[in-house]
């Protein structure tokens, strides 16, 4: 039986995720999901990525909004915003019963990690959703406003700001979620989900140990780029405001050797000439959960493939 690693962050690589969680076992497959965009807010432990995935997962992900949890309601924050309290950051009052329970398993020591277990068991979610690390690392947005929270930058400035960078305050000293650890040492492939490289991807291979433990083990990554476009998010915009070109190839080259192959759009298969590794272009637009489908099936086939890293 084969084993895989899904790194996911954010709406697009929750949607790969689904596909995946579709076609492989919770013995086959577990997501380690950034925990950058983390943050208290109200005094919860607000996890955004993560409540994504699980919301997803559970097939409770809001589809008209694209985040949140299907079937919301609004009272809570819009009767807080009334009585003139920070309503920037939109908690509905589902996604607030469950930033509740959260915050009541962390209170009495639960760890991150034990917390989204609880939380994913009672969601009825039979496969591994697991934090990067149990350890607090915030993503920090260096922009032409000075230096921002990440949600502070994403929500509340809506991603105006120019950015010029990003760093991951505590991630010297964090730790490698264990289970993560022990996953990694009888693992045939990782896929890295069309999320944002800087913000959703760039924090996990940060936390230490990580990038040693994967060395030998075959790594794709899904470009979240598409004819030039993020499907999702700001990624686009960071490119360019980086200096880098919006091109699935510039994603390739910026995870550099990380990566053994990488998969792109059809849209941008006239780029495969310009890549410097094994690709595949196939549709990865995924509109349907049967697209989710097909697209986790062309990864492990794809995956499949590959050579094993050999250590220099």
């Amino acid at each position: 039986m084969a084993r895989y690693l899904s790194i996911t962050g954010g709406v697009g690589g929750a949607k790969l995720a689904v596909g995946l969680a579709q076609i492989l076992s919770p013995d086959e497959v577990l997501f380690a999901v950034n925990t950058g965009d983390d943050f208290e807010h109200l005094g919860l432990h607000i996890s955004p990525d993560i409540d994504s995935l699980s919301y997803a997962l559970a097939q409770e992900n809001n589809k008209e909004l694209g985040w949140g949890r299907a079937g919301e309601t609004w009272q809570f924050i819009t009767t807080l915003g009334e009585l003139g309290g920070a309503d920037w950051f939109r908690l509905g009052d589902k996604d607030l019963a469950l930033h509740m329970r959260r915050r009541q398993l962390l209170d009495r020591g639960d760890t991150l990690t034990q917390a989204t277990h609880v939380i994913a068991t009672a969601l009825g979610i039979p496969h591994q959703i697991v934090p990067m690390s149990d350890d607090p690392v915030r993503t920090i947005v260096h922009s032409d406003q000075g230096d921002l929270a990440f949600q502070h930058y994403f929500v509340k400035e809506r991603c105006e700001p120019k950015v010029s960078g990003f760093s991951f305050a505590g991630v010297t000293t964090a730790r490698l979620n264990p289970l993560i650890t022990d996953w990694l040492q009888d693992c045939d492939g990782i896929i890295i989900c069309p999320s944002n490289p800087f913000v959703s991807v760039a924090p996990l291979l940060a936390v230490p140990g990580f990038l040693a433990a994967i060395q030998s083990i075959p790594v794709i990554a899904v470009s979240p780029i598409v004819g030039g476009l993020a499907l999702k998010g700001p990624a686009a915009k960071m490119m360019a405001e980086l200096k880098m070109p919006a091109t699935a190839v510039a994603v390739a080259e910026y995870y550099d050797d990380l990566l053994s192959g990488f998969i792109l759009d059809q849209t941008d298969a006239e780029s495969l000439a310009l890549l410097k590794l094994p690709a595949i272009a196939t549709d990865t637009v995924m509109v349907t959960l049967q697209k989710s489908e097909a697209l986790a099936q062309d990864c492990l086939a794809f995956l499949a493939a590959l050579p094993r890293k050999t250590l220099i």
